[in-house]
């Protein structure tokens, strides 16, 4: 993997004549998890979905671009709220789906040693009507790593798991996104407490910056300055 740069976001985004979010300056420190929480409808995922390159239907003004001044939008890798697991596709294949859209060779071992670090080992040729929520959202993480992209955007990714399916995913993303720049749009108070190097609150109206606890991330859910900061 390339070194993960620093990511800079500038500008604001309409549609027609209503604007989506205000104007926003938001930087993703080098290697960092960067959390942007924020509630339902104030352009947390237009914003993702704008650095990612994506479609949003919005007129988007200003800048996105990365420390190094490299093209950004083929450096990332993005995690939806949603699985997006191809049902009629195993495991192996689900996690090699980038390499096969592309027409490339598959690296196998890398692909092995992924779904082994997942603890899906003895699910590998399983179709994901035969697996759990947390399991399928650890092949939707898999597949993520299985780009090897320095940037990595996630869009809620572990918000429909239970509470401790949520922390073991929160707790193995973070340990496998090490030295990667991520950005997490969250509206849990308590994950962006756990996760976040740099936690910014997103409203109508702009971004505030929120202290993170010092202690190293992911904090202990019990721990009490990640709940004073929740």
């Amino acid at each position: 993997m390339t070194p993960a740069p620093d990511l800079i976001f500038k500008g604001q985004a309409s549609i027609g004549s209503a604007s989506l979010f205000a104007p926003l300056s938001l930087s993703l420190a080098s290697g960092q998890w960067t959390c942007l929480l924020g509630g339902s409808g104030v352009g947390k995922t237009t914003v993702l979905r704008l650095i990612a390159g994506l479609d949003t239907g919005a007129d988007f003004s200003g800048l996105i671009a990365a420390s190094d001044g490299k093209p950004v939008a083929e450096r990332i890798a993005y995690m939806a709220q949603n699985d997006l697991l191809l049902p009629w596709a195993t495991v192996a294949q689900n996690v090699s789906l980038g390499a096969r859209l592309r027409g490339e060779k598959i690296d196998r071992n890398r692909r092995d040693r992924l779904i082994a670090r997942m603890r899906l080992t003895d699910h590998m040729n399983k179709k994901p009507a035969e697996l759990s929520g947390g399991q399928r959202q650890r092949v939707a993480l898999a597949r993520t790593l299985m780009e090897d992209r320095p940037i990595v955007l996630l869009d809620e990714p572990f918000s429909a798991l239970d509470a401790r399916t949520r922390a073991d995913m929160q707790d193995l993303a973070a340990e496998a996104l090490q030295g990667r720049t991520v950005l997490l749009v969250t509206h849990d108070p308590a994950e962006a407490a756990r996760l976040g190097q740099t936690i910014v609150v997103m409203t109508r109206h702009g971004l505030t910056h929120c202290q993170p606890p010092h202690a190293p991330a992911p904090r202990k859910v019990d721990d009490l300055e990640t709940l004073e900061t929740q």
